[in-house]
């Protein structure tokens, strides 16, 4: 990390930065009524943040899962999630596709990971996946952009 200083993009555009809020609030309530069970929605959050190495995002949603009632060896073990007797058949659905968007410059997201999903999820809970993921994306992205602080 490098002293450099950067714009804050979300006050430097607050416009945009209030439709990013209200378009994730709108996947929040997509995902509920899609029937997602709000763990998996921070499982899905925190992973995306894993992935993209996005620090203020990772304590956050982290912090957010345990207020939840998440369990600490689930997000202890979640980069390893497919090698886990941690999560349910819907959770890793939810999370091969969730890693599948998230890495997309690896191939797109191949009809193997789409399928192995939508086997397991319904239409509107797939939907409701892709979109936390891409709204997930899109916050690791402001956050590490503007290099928001994270103190220790």
């Amino acid at each position: 990390m490098t002293n450099t200083q950067r714009v804050s993009i979300d006050k430097q555009h607050p416009a945009a930065y209030k439709a990013l809020i209200a378009l994730s609030a709108e996947v929040e309530t997509s995902a509920a009524a899609a029937g997602l069970d709000p763990l998996l929605v921070e499982l899905v959050k925190i992973r995306t943040s894993q992935i993209n190495g996005c620090t203020f995002c990772l304590r956050m949603h982290t912090r957010d899962a345990l207020k939840k009632g998440e369990n600490p060896d689930r997000i202890a073990v979640l980069p390893a999630w497919a090698e886990t007797g941690y999560f349910s058949e819907t959770d890793r659905a939810a999370l091969r596709l969730t890693e599948a968007i998230t890495r997309v410059s690896d191939g797109h997201v191949s009809d193997e990971d789409y399928n192995a999903a939508s086997a397991v999820l319904t239409a509107d809970q797939t939907s409701a996946v892709a979109w936390l993921a891409t709204v997930m994306n899109a916050w690791n992205r402001v956050a590490i952009t503007s290099r928001y602080p994270v103190a220790g």
